[in-house]
């Protein structure tokens, strides 16, 4: 059996608990739907491990542990925070961190109803969020970068699933990112995959923002697509008025980057739907909607 084979079970985690933090060994243990890379399991009221399963290497579990320390204490959102380490053992050969849990339901499950409450919640964050990075924060090749770095990419989801009624429009949002300014501030801390599986929400609004993993220090444009591909229509105006740091190349840029986020959901609602792994059927209709919400503009 490969390692990727192992099968992740609420009895592992015990017995991981159990062989490293044995004090916690004896919380309730429940399965978190959803996860790919790295699978979630609930334990106890306010603690998760977050456990290694398809991602090829630690890096995104390491980044999270040594960086969110840093940002948690000055986020006007809770986030996950970890609190023990859970090191590779003969038992199971990835890591694994026990992390603060952060209560409430997926925005892909959820819904907000308050939606200017939620477009100043999101500012006030990506406010905090975005300042300059220090010089040894983690960067990223395969994202963060300029919209005409990225056309391959944008290009497979267009191909694969941009409806023919509005395919002219959303190229043109997509073009114009690809010809605005670039990014000339110093590079800020950038969440990087802002979409509707990694907020939570409850009493109709913004509650917490988990999945740290692709973190990076580099242009904010990529959080501030979440305007469209989180938020109501009609709030992205009242974003960006709160958020007040990003001039007109920024949103440009940043509604172009939604228009690929959005195809993305899309594309993995489709694969969803056909049963391959890692798709997910809900986030098809969550994409197409966003997608509408980009090419009414801001």
């Amino acid at each position: 059996m490969t390692d990727t084979e192992i099968e992740i079970t609420a009895d592992l985690v015990r017995d991981l608990l159990q062989e490293q933090h044995p004090d916690l060994a004896g919380l309730a243990i429940r399965e978190v739907a959803g996860g790919w890379g790295n699978q979630m399991w609930r334990l106890g009221d306010e603690l998760a491990v977050r456990i290694q399963r398809m991602d090829p290497t630690p890096e995104l579990q390491l980044k999270e542990r040594r960086w969110l320390p840093v940002l948690a204490p000055r986020l006007p959102l809770p986030v996950p925070t970890p609190v023990r380490f859970g090191e590779p053992s003969e038992r199971f050969p990835k890591y694994w961190t026990v992390m603060t849990w952060v209560p409430g339901e997926p925005l892909d499950h959820g819904s907000i109803s308050r939606g200017d409450h939620a477009a100043d919640t999101l500012a006030g964050f990506l406010r905090a969020l975005h300042v300059e990075a220090p010089a040894e924060a983690p960067i990223v090749t395969d994202r963060g970068a300029h919209p005409k770095n990225c056309t391959d990419g944008f290009e497979n989801f267009f191909q694969a699933v941009a409806p023919d009624d509005i395919a002219t429009d959303v190229r043109a949002v997509w073009d114009d990112a690809v010809a605005a300014q670039a990014w000339e501030g110093p590079p800020v801390w950038v969440h990087g995959d802002l979409h509707p599986a990694n907020v939570v929400v409850s009493d109709g609004t913004l509650s917490g923002i988990v999945d740290f993993g692709d973190m990076f220090a580099g242009d904010p444009a990529w959080d501030l697509a979440a305007a469209w591909v989180l938020l109501p229509a009609g709030t992205a105006s009242r974003f960006f008025d709160m958020y007040a740091h990003a001039d007109e190349a920024a949103i440009r840029r940043a509604r172009g980057l939604a228009a690929m986020k959005s195809l993305f959901l899309m594309l993995m609602g489709q694969n969803g739907d056909r049963g391959l792994p890692g798709g997910k059927p809900n986030w098809g209709p969550v994409g197409r909607a966003a997608l509408d919400r980009v090419l009414k503009g801001v």
